[in-house]
């Protein structure tokens, strides 16, 4: 189990954290009423260019005079350090040199972009420990999932490289004698990013890389309880556009709330809107994109399940159910919410898993010992307690876990509940925290159905030997979900397959495979190399004749 919670970090990295978390403890960060920067033991923050008060738009030079928002650390509500947000003002005029750089960017080829990109992914490698420090320290995910979130950019980086080389359509066989028949694909023009909290680097990164090497230029909102990374990632990429001497503004950020967001999506200058965030907002989100017959990409919520069947090795499906449900305190997208068990297996693996459930090291996120960290704020503690006492009221009983720790932050005991009827509401209810609903089945039939009965189609996964029931489950009958995986876990998708899902998922792929034609336009071309002017389908017009002079 521990393998899966765990990344191998170099020794020196090792090495680096120990030196800047030497002694600290959040119960010693919460008794100082400074801001975290300003201490001697978080002066690493200034590593990436950070301070007590920092510029939250970015479009070539510094700017922001919107909202002053403060930063908090998940791990003891104390104060990082502030932001200031961009007014509506600003976001005009960001959107304007966004479309202007677009002009320079479009016109360098493809591989060369593809250069910029590459350039992008080794500058977020030199400071990857400590941007990774900083997902941990604002985020609340522990440590080695912070490095492991910067290093999936880097990956993305090093993915559309290769890209800037492949990008194109195919050359058709045309019914017509002396004519050609082709794809060209082209960039949309100016993508803008909205991004949630759960994963403030990887998911722009995603969505940045692909989208810069396909020719477009990005305009990214981060989170707002996130600013600080989003402040940090932007001067990493801005500082390789500046010394390439190309435009900020291919590259440009917009820290804000509802008011920004809203307006990128009503925006018809932004030609794709991608969005990650909760299936509410996303919805409206699409409408008022749609309004417009604007492009978007939705990546939403997921109420994924793992299906362990009687036959499943359960040496997988311990450690894989205890990642996908405990990981990121169940914040990811793809975290499992709910685990169905053959009734013959059903007490045994609860056993098992409530066990493991109990070995997990919970800590402060920046110490490499720690597996499970706090939740992101206040409200998401609140929104734990609500769930656990629906579950209850609808005839669930909590077998582990389902209390608030007794600590500095946002901390709370991974739970697992029992006794639930599959179709109740709480379990149809994504809830973006750590409590598992187990759920018993009896029948293949009937474990597929549960799968997807729910709203949204994100990630599932079954557990099983059965060749034959492997390939029903990724059939036309089987999973309904955009990542249908065997004997793995949920959570921890590869950056080369296409991720995102379906129904109330929103639909976006992101990321490998080719997703990247997210980001362009297609035209079909017809050219005509002859000397006559044969139509399609065999139509005559021979009473059109040409006139010559």
């Amino acid at each position: 189990m521990q393998r899966c919670f765990t990344l191998t970090l170099a020794r020196h990295s090792r090495l680096l954290l120990r030196n800047k978390f030497a002694s600290v403890r959040c119960h010693q960060s919460a008794a100082m009423s400074s801001l975290l920067i300003n201490q001697p033991q978080y002066s690493w923050l200034k590593e990436l260019g950070l301070s007590e008060d920092n510029l939250g738009v970015y479009n070539g030079s510094w700017g922001g005079s919107g909202e002053v928002v403060t930063s908090y650390c998940p791990a003891n509500n104390e104060p990082i350090a502030r932001v200031t947000q961009a007014t509506m003002a600003e976001y005009e005029a960001t959107v304007q040199k966004a479309r202007e750089a677009w002009k320079v960017w479009a016109d360098i080829p493809a591989p060369k972009r593809g250069e910029i990109v590459r350039q992008i992914g080794d500058a977020l490698r030199k400071k990857i420990t400590t941007l990774g420090s900083l997902v941990s320290l604002e985020m609340g995910k522990i440590f080695v999932e912070g490095v492991g979130e910067v290093q999936e950019y880097v990956d993305v980086c090093d993915y559309a490289v290769g890209l800037s080389r492949m990008i194109g359509g195919p050359i058709l066989p045309s019914e017509r004698p002396g004519h050609a028949l082709l794809e060209q694909w082209n960039p949309v023009g100016l993508v803008g990013i909205i991004t949630a909290f759960n994963f403030p680097v990887a998911v722009y990164g995603w969505n940045n890389a692909i989208a810069m090497t396909c020719g477009n230029v990005c305009l990214w909102k981060g989170a707002p309880t996130t600013p600080l990374t989003s402040v940090a990632v932007t001067k990493i990429v801005a500082e390789v556009l500046e010394q390439n001497n190309l435009p900020g503004a291919i590259c440009s950020l917009t820290c804000g709330g509802a008011d920004i967001g809203t307006a990128m999506a009503k925006d018809e200058r932004v030609d794709l809107l991608s969005f990650t965030g909760s299936t509410h907002v996303g919805k409206l989100v699409a409408m008022m994109v749609q309004e417009r017959f604007g492009r978007k990409l939705l990546e939403l919520g997921g109420n994924n399940a793992i299906i362990v069947f009687e036959d499943a090795d359960l040496n997988l499906v311990v450690p894989s159910a205890v990642f996908a449900s405990v990981g990121t305190a169940g914040q990811r997208c793809t975290t499992t919410r709910r685990l169905m068990l053959h009734e013959s297996i059903h007490d045994t693996v609860v056993e098992r898993i409530s066990k493991a459930y109990k070995q997990v090291r919970i800590g402060d996120p920046w110490d490499p010992k720690t597996l499970y960290g706090p939740l992101h704020t206040k409200q998401a503690v609140e929104q734990y307690l609500a769930a656990i006492e629906q579950a209850k009221q609808q005839g669930g009983t909590v077998v582990c876990g389902g209390k608030v720790m007794d600590r500095p932050g946002n901390y709370v005991e991974p739970t697992i509940i029992t006794g639930l009827p599959h179709d109740s509401p709480i379990v149809h209810t994504e809830t973006f925290v750590p409590i598992l609903y187990v759920l018993k089945f009896k029948t293949e039939e009937e474990a597929f159905a549960w799968n997807n009965e729910v709203k949204q189609g994100l990630s599932s996964s079954i557990f099983t030997k059965d060749m034959g029931r492997v390939f029903r489950w990724m059939g036309p009958k089987g999973s309904d979900c955009g990542i249908v995986n065997v004997n793995i876990p949920t959570s921890g998708a590869e950056i080369g397959g296409a991720f995102g899902g379906e129904k109330h998922t929103g639909g976006g792929r992101e990321s490998g495979s080719d997703s990247w034609k997210q980001y362009m336009r297609r035209s079909t071309c017809t050219i005509n190399y002859s000397k006559d002017l044969p139509l399609a389908q065999g139509i005559k017009f021979d009473s059109i004749h040409s006139t010559h002079s």
